[in-house]
């Protein structure tokens, strides 16, 4: 099998402890924050809209954090590397318009035959080749066209919550103007304290239902299988696994030198989504943000410590899931919302950028218009069309640029 082997064995718990400490214990505390605010905001935004329960949005919360926890903790020790894994945001975001017309049985039988094909893509090495099958810009116009309503959302808050929604922003801006300032408390990490402030000050906090939730009790669902959520659902999220998280994710850590093991990432998130699948969770992947803020600062050898340690607080927030819940379903939805809106900011930047920079901008903005438009077709939702229509309008009409990328 092509799956990488270690470059060395793996650390005893003496040696992770004597790496650990310091500035990988700060590292590692900031990017699970990161993780457990906006992400999860975001995770609430799509179910809610979807229809799910609190019991859903629980049991997908514990999937997640626990299970993806576990894998963390073992890639991290194993490999030697901050490999930490959670889900995919955008493809939790592919899932609220098709959580409209399909049942979530049979989302989440898409989402096992989604890990399914990353297993196989893994396990034979067709990875790269794989992502190379449709232009980055025409994949990122698609992104930038799902996650448009999380702006937009953001400055309906600010509407219609303006005294949640604008200290919130006022406070994620004014860390981003000052580097050195959010360098110790991110912006997002910022907005969520001012946020939490304002809801306590204003009487806007609802906590019904806290005093019974205690530990997870995960929900197994059996899935349901139809043609409309496997067409409109596996290849996209495949896509946004494989090319925009893990592929940003390597790129983060091949940046400061760790050589991660792609096909064995790409293994691991598929038999991890058939896992994760069981409780209702979204496919897994590597994260890009949180291996970017582990990796960012220390000693190389000692990252992998930060990654350990993620990976124990993420399954304590597992089982924790149904008070996180509640907490969080307890605040106003101007709240989340502008906490979710904030979050996907520098994402839809970067998006925009990629998809119109450069090549196949042509292909990108059909894409963009298609997924924005939001009209299903033949019961499948606009993302995959999106795909479809951009990649045949850049076949029919940037020829040179396919001819240019193929002489890259």
């Amino acid at each position: 099998m092509p799956l990488e082997k270690p470059q060395s064995s793996p650390p005893s718990v003496r040696e992770a402890l004597a790496d650990f400490g310091g500035v990988y214990l700060v590292n590692g505390l900031v990017a699970f924050i990161f993780a457990a605010s906006a992400p999860v905001a975001i995770i609430l935004t799509v179910g809610t809209r979807g229809g799910l329960t609190p019991a859903d949005l629980s049991s997908w919360i514990f999937g997640s954090f626990f299970l993806n926890g576990l894998l963390s903790i073992a890639f991290c020790w194993r490999y030697r590397q901050p490999l930490v894994f959670f889900w995919t945001i955008p493809g939790t975001v592919l899932v609220g318009p098709a959580l409209g017309h399909l049942t979530y049985p049979e989302v989440i039988g898409a989402f096992l035959a989604t890990g399914v094909l990353m297993l196989a893509l893994g396990l034979s090495g067709w990875v790269r080749r794989a992502m190379d099958l449709v232009p980055m810009p025409i994949v990122m116009a698609m992104v930038a066209g799902v996650f448009l309503r999380f702006g937009l959302e953001l400055v309906l808050a600010l509407r219609d919550d303006f005294w949640i929604a604008a200290p919130m922003t006022a406070v994620f801006l004014a860390l981003s103007a000052a580097p050195a300032l959010g360098r110790r408390v991110p912006p997002l990490i910022g907005a969520l304290l001012v946020g939490a402030l304002a809801v306590a000050a204003l009487g806007r906090f609802e906590p019904a239902g806290l005093a019974t939730a205690g530990f997870a009790q995960p929900n197994l669902y059996a899935p349901a299988f139809s043609w409309q959520a496997m067409v409109e659902l596996v290849v996209p999220l495949a896509i946004t696994v494989l090319v925009v998280q893990n592929g940003q994710g390597i790129a983060v850590l091949r940046a400061t030198g760790h050589a991660p093991p792609v096909n064995a990432i790409t293994t691991a998130c598929g038999a991890m989504s058939l896992a994760t699948a069981c409780v209702g969770t979204v496919s897994t992947c590597l994260t890009g943000p949180v291996n970017a803020i582990i990796s960012a600062s220390g000693e190389k050898s000692r990252h992998y410590t930060a990654g350990i340690f993620i990976g124990l607080l993420a399954l304590a927030f597992g089982l924790a899931a149904p008070l996180f819940t509640h907490l969080m379903l307890a605040t106003p939805p101007a709240f989340i919302a502008a906490l979710a809106g904030l979050a996907m900011l520098r994402v839809l930047q970067t998006a925009f950028t990629v998809s119109f920079k450069d090549r196949f901008t042509l292909g990108a903005l059909v894409t963009f218009l298609v997924t924005v438009a939001d009209v299903p077709i033949l019961s499948i939702g606009a993302p995959f069309w999106g795909l479809v229509f951009g990649f045949v309008a850049a076949r029919l009409l940037e020829r040179a640029d396919f001819a240019a990328a193929r002489r890259d």
